[in-house]
């Protein structure tokens, strides 16, 4: 017990410090989840005997709470697995204990008797197989049909739950009665060939669509391969949620003779990379501070995954500024989600209430660095796209057609009234600059997410990598 218990606390450790950097590797790789199976393992171990049958009963219907609790709760919002995943974890040890000696217990008060009715059994024996068909039906079904009606959705569901009997009689129960799965060490050799074997198809799955020498699945697979400059070198530039203490991040020469900051939200982290590669050539030095969904306007928002005002963000912004002006920079970088609807923020507000209420904001932050003698440049925010643009070009590829059946309109995704708000609040503040690159995206009628063979951006509006590294040439005329 005591080696489990170790394996899974330093599992569980480095889960959280991967979910904190990336949500989604700590998810897929399995060293990180081992600390799931550990607190399993340990529940099967633990000593219930002395437990009386009371006690355990109670332990089963908290167990089933929790797990019901992190059914209804959690969202794809959320950083998982990390903490979150704590809450089903730890109702499935709950009715584990629970189970031990269940015969003492019966009748409705006792999770193990509800959970012994044939149809939860059914469901149960076939709970890994519809584990693992769930996830090729969903995804090859939205590849077909990228928004799935309810329907739909519950066809997904009839059809992985069948593929699952299938496999369940035909593959799973056969393989227990393999002579080799009871033969001891005998049973390594083709168990790793078997792992070995999945291995292979699954990484062979994963780069089938990316072998070909297709300029728009090569733009595909780099989006998704490069990271931004400062989240490579420091994935934790750009602060979460719940930090208020301003943390810079330092890219170039300690000795550079300028230094450039970088401020705002994902909407300035994703101009780093250029910015980074720009500035090394000209002897500047850059430092961030950046936080998720915090703009650099002084404006209190709503934020949906919080569900409250985001006072946190405006702790982070006062002292970000700060300190800021206490390095006396040569120049200031702002940008932010400026496109997005400013109405979520009010919802009470009209739309020119709102966008009032955000030049003032923004004029306050400007007029901040103005009077403290430092220099600001406003980069125009990037447009939206109508989908996320690397499945919609993947989808499109799929069947054969154009890349450009994902562009969106340009009256639609770059939204000039509200650049113009932007550019006049700019024009009022000295010292001030504005960057308008929206050209380097949209032509006269489109905007587009795939560009002279590259991806530009890895959703609806952040940019991708690959195709920011594009725009150090127009970034550096721009801004030195």
């Amino acid at each position: 017990m005591a080696v489990i218990g170790v394996a899974g606390l330093a599992s569980f450790a480095a889960c959280l410090w991967l979910t904190s950097l990336s949500p989604a590797w700590a998810f897929y790789f399995s060293p990180l989840r081992a600390w799931e199976f550990a607190a399993g393992g340990l529940a099967t171990l633990a000593p219930t005997a002395s437990c009386r049958p009371q006690l355990r009963a109670a332990q089963g219907w908290l167990g089933l709470a929790l797990i019901a609790a992190a059914y209804l709760c959690l969202s794809e919002d959320l950083p998982f697995p990390g903490w979150y995943a704590l809450l089903p974890v730890a109702g499935t040890v709950l009715v584990l204990l629970s189970g031990a000696g269940e015969r003492e217990l019966t009748g409705w008060r006792a999770p193990a008797a509800a959970l012994s009715l044939p149809p939860l059994q059914w469901i149960g024996a076939l709970s890994y197989s519809l584990y693992l068909w769930h996830w090729p039906v969903i995804v090859y079904a939205q590849m077909l049909v990228p928004d799935l009606n309810a329907p739909q959705r519950l066809g997904c569901g009839a059809l992985a739950l069948a593929l699952s009997v299938f496999s369940y009689h035909l593959i799973e129960n056969p393989g227990r009665r393999f002579g080799w799965l009871t033969a001891g060490a005998r049973a390594l050799a083709p168990a790793l060939a078997l792992t070995g074997a999945g291995v292979a198809v699954a990484y062979a799955n994963a780069h089938l669509a990316t072998r070909n020498i297709d300029p728009a699945q090569r733009g595909i697979e780099q989006a998704a391969e490069q990271p931004s400059t400062a989240r490579a070198l420091d994935k934790s530039c750009l602060l979460d949620f719940n930090t208020v203490k301003p943390k810079p991040c330092a890219f170039g020469p300690a000795d550079a003779a300028h230094t450039i900051v970088l401020f705002g939200d994902s909407h300035a982290d994703h101009w780093s990379t250029p910015l980074v590669e720009a500035a090394k050539r000209n002897n500047t030095k850059v430092v961030t501070y950046l936080k998720s969904s915090c703009r650099a306007s002084r404006l209190s928002t709503f934020n949906a995954v919080l569900k409250r005002y985001y006072t946190e963000c405006d702790a982070w912004r006062e002292q970000a500024i700060g300190e800021i002006i206490r390095r006396k920079p040569r120049l200031v970088v702002i940008s932010e989600f400026s496109f997005g609807n400013l109405t979520r923020d009010m919802p009470d507000a009209s739309r020119e209430a709102e966008t009032a209420r955000w030049q003032a904001g923004l004029r306050s932050t400007l007029q901040a660095f103005s009077q403290a003698g430092v220099e600001t440049a406003v980069i125009r925010d990037t447009p939206i796209s109508d989908s996320f643009a690397d499945s919609c070009v993947a989808r499109a590829l799929w069947w054969r057609e154009a890349p450009s059946r994902c562009d969106t309109p340009r009256t639609e995704a770059a939204n000039d009234g509200v650049a113009a708000a932007e550019r006049a609040v700019v024009k009022s503040v000295p010292g001030t600059l504005y960057v308008d690159l929206t050209d380097r995206f949209c032509g006269a009628t489109e905007c587009h997410v795939f560009i002279n063979g590259k991806l530009a951006f890895r959703d609806r509006h952040h940019l991708a990598t690959a195709f920011a590294k594009t725009l150090e040439g127009p970034l550096e005329k721009a801004l030195f």
